[in-house]
């Protein structure tokens, strides 16, 4: 998680006094781009993290601040533990370690320190929705990926060998990324069965981010998820409802004068915007193209069958 990385970050730099990216990505077990990102986000954050050029140059705190987090202001401090507290929140062992960094704080910014951990609390949950409970996979895969073992497990009846590269939370469903012999490959962790941490040990490819890898996995699933687009008119006080059910596949065009809105919207086939906009009715009018339109006139039709 990348607020345990920053804070793991933070308290390596008050132990060294300073450090290179190459060298926190080694620490931390990440690729230099990550690395810097990271120092770059403190920074942005308000920790007085600066880098300094040259030979011997590196990332320091202002002030040389070592042991303790005596180089933090008030509101950086405050910052911090706003970025760590959602995610403390849901680990029991990072909430242990966010309390040893409060009393580590200066007595004055202890205080508001708290506070700020505190004050978020992420729900994962939609309305309407059931908690979705962390596979008990997780925490073993977690495991396999630091102490980079093999694993063989059971996908979809298949019994498959991998090299667990990293695990990823994407909106409450955990999914891990691993290097298989076809290559990288992505699985959901709640369609295992049957996992083995063989004990192999392998070595991950240099140049893997895990950051980059899920934002490919991510493009690439969207790109997926609106194959075919549609353009449609409805009132331009239901685009909002649109984008609910569209969510970054609703796009607004233009606003038309007879209080319309021309939007286009995705998804994989003709028939799943058909079925969502059924229940529309005349309230919606698709422009194109004629495979949804298509759709709609069937559904349409059996439910006259039907109904009347």
């Amino acid at each position: 998680m990348r607020a345990d990385r920053l804070v793991a970050t933070l308290l390596l730099m008050q132990t060294r006094g300073r450090v290179t990216a190459a060298e926190l990505a080694t620490e931390l077990e990440v690729s230099v781009a990550t690395a810097r990102r990271d120092l770059e986000a403190l920074s942005a954050a308000g920790v007085p993290v600066y880098p300094q050029p040259g030979r011997h140059g590196g990332w320091s705190l202002v002030g040389g601040a070592r042991t303790d987090l005596t180089g933090l202001s008030a509101a950086e401090a405050r910052a911090l533990f706003l970025l760590a507290g959602p995610v403390a929140g849901a680990a029991p062992d990072v909430r242990s370690a966010l309390r040893k960094l409060v009393r580590a704080l200066p007595a004055p910014f202890r205080a508001d320190a708290a506070a700020a951990a505190e004050s978020t609390l992420v729900d994962p949950a939609g309305w309407g929705e059931r908690d979705r409970p962390r596979p008990e996979l997780v925490d073993r895969l977690q495991e396999a990926v630091v102490r980079r073992q093999r694993i063989r497990f059971t996908y979809r009846g298949e019994s498959r060998e991998a090299d667990p590269w990293g695990v990823v939370d994407k909106d409450d469903v955990w999914y891990l990324i691993a290097g298989t012999s076809g290559g990288r490959r992505t699985f959901r962790v709640d369609r295992f069965t049957d996992l083995q941490v063989i004990g192999s040990h392998f070595e991950r490819p240099p140049a893997f981010d895990l950051d980059e890898a899920w934002r490919e996995v991510v493009g690439e699933v969207e790109r997926k998820r609106a194959r075919t687009k549609a353009t449609l008119l409805i009132e331009n006080r239901f685009v909002w409802v649109l984008r609910d059910h569209f969510g970054r596949h609703c796009e607004l065009l233009d606003l038309l004068p007879d209080g319309r809105a021309r939007v286009r919207v995705g998804a994989p086939e003709p028939r799943d915007i058909a079925r969502t906009l059924s229940g529309w009715g005349s309230s919606v009018e698709v422009l194109d193209p004629p495979e949804v339109r298509a759709e709609l006139a069937r559904i349409g039709a059996e439910l006259s069958a039907l109904y009347i």
